[in-house]
């Protein structure tokens, strides 16, 4: 009888041996890159791959993990509603990152089911992101989380239990479109004494924001509120704050100090400050300096949106531009759409010829001018005073007039023999 000759593995079965004999931590590695879909699929390769996927720590459930060729609501629901009950039922494992965003994502009562399942484990990332329905209720054993860095909720109603007492390891907490009344707020954030980054975006439930947190370094906010105010955050260094409703006739009450006082005196080491939509009206509100008390010496970035023909505004403005002595970049954001409403404010930055104004200055942003005579007063302004400046890059709101613009910002005279100034198409 002849003899067969040896077989010799394949090439796909040496490189399937190459990736089987990888450290248990880089396969875990590998599998945590995948799609919680494909993931799963590994368990076809061999017998020794079956039920590695079950281990890995980080479970991402979003728009890659269910293909269903259909737009049927209930069954997109039904098989999202599948396949994480299969895969929490089969994980063996302890579970750090839970991710539950999907498009067709709705508040079903499955997920009460799947966060109770998780408060027994050692969860440390939690994202809910309820993309369409009502607000969802989150149940209190969400609260129950002991080690929790990080969460993240998007459309949510947030109401925690009696017992709540904060969550003691939290450092990172994310909070778009929520509900969530004033007390449970303030409650919420001095309660998680070891928070360091706060986002908050279209909110309600609440309108004043009082912002306790002796570690907090970062602050993005944006939404319609009546007040913000910090208490013991000295440790803040990067403050964004957009207010999305026009303020009208605000005022202090006589002998209070005002918004814009308040609003720095516990930030004595922001870096870097986001002026967004009509929080500079706000600040103006009550009595402004010609600057504050203490300068801000740490702040390098600043970025303003205004109404340069709003005279309120632009005392606002010119207070925290002369109390900036180490401004390194500069970005103003120009409001168009009042441009025309209140009048054209002129020579109110020609009044103010100090010279090395801002001896740091290197670079400055200009956005969405029309050319007024406020706006290229402004500009004329920052010119004169910036020896230092390399760079300034002005964008129109428009393509009228951006010819005529561009040669009266060149006639400028520059503090800075390098002073370069780039037109930008809007």
């Amino acid at each position: 009888k002849q003899r067969e000759p040896p077989k010799f593995p394949c090439d796909a079965e040496i490189e399937l041996d190459r990736i089987t004999g990888l450290p248990g931590h880089v396969i875990d590695q590998i599998l945590s890159q995948l799609p919680i879909r494909d993931a799963v699929r590994t368990s076809a390769l061999s017998r020794k791959w079956r039920y590695k996927w079950a281990k890995i720590p980080h479970l991402v459930f979003d728009n890659q993990c269910v293909s269903v060729p259909s737009q049927d609501q209930t069954l997109i629901k039904n098989k999202l509603v599948s396949v994480v009950d299969h895969v929490l039922l089969l994980h063996n494992g302890p579970i750090h990152k839970f991710k539950l965003s999907h498009r067709d994502l709705l508040g079903v009562s499955d997920i009460d089911r799947w966060i109770l399942h998780l408060s027994r484990g050692s969860v440390k990332e939690f994202v809910l992101e309820i993309w369409k329905g009502q607000r969802y209720k989150l149940p209190s054993c969400l609260f129950a989380f002991e080690n929790l860095i990080h969460l993240e909720l998007f459309n949510c109603f947030v109401n925690p239990p009696p017992t709540f007492k904060g969550f003691r390891n939290l450092k990172s907490l994310d909070l778009q479109h929520i509900t969530i009344f004033q007390d449970v707020f303030e409650r919420l954030i001095s309660s998680c004494t070891q928070l360091e980054r706060l986002t908050l975006m279209n909110f309600d439930g609440f309108t004043h924001l009082n912002i306790n947190a002796p570690n907090l370094q970062f602050f993005d906010i944006g939404g319609i509120f009546d007040d913000v105010s910090f208490e013991n955050t000295h440790q803040l260094t990067l403050v964004s704050i957009g207010l999305y409703a026009n303020v009208k006739n605000g005022r202090s009450l006589p002998g209070s100090p005002g918004k814009l006082l308040r609003f720095f005196a516990n930030l004595p080491h922001v870096r870097r400050l986001e002026v967004q939509s009509y929080f500079l009206k706000y600040l103006a509100i009550g009595i402004v300096p010609s600057r504050l008390p203490k300068p801000c010496t740490h702040l390098t970035y600043l970025s303003i949106r205004m109404n340069f023909n709003d005279l309120e505004e632009s005392f606002a403005a010119l207070c925290l531009l002369r109390s900036c002595p180490n401004l390194l970049e500069l970005e103003m954001l120009a409001r168009p759409e009042e441009q025309n409403s209140w009048g054209i404010l002129k020579k109110f930055w020609k009044e103010d010829c100090w010279n090395s104004l801002f001896g740091q200055l290197r670079l400055v942003r200009i956005v969405g001018i029309s050319g007024v005579q406020s706006e290229l007063e402004f500009i004329d302004f920052l010119l004169s005073n910036s020896p230092l400046l390399e760079k300034m890059t002005v964008k129109p709101a428009s393509t009228d007039g951006g010819w005529e613009l561009l040669k009266e910002l060149l006639r400028f005279r520059r503090a800075s023999v390098l002073a370069e100034i780039i037109f930008m198409d809007p």
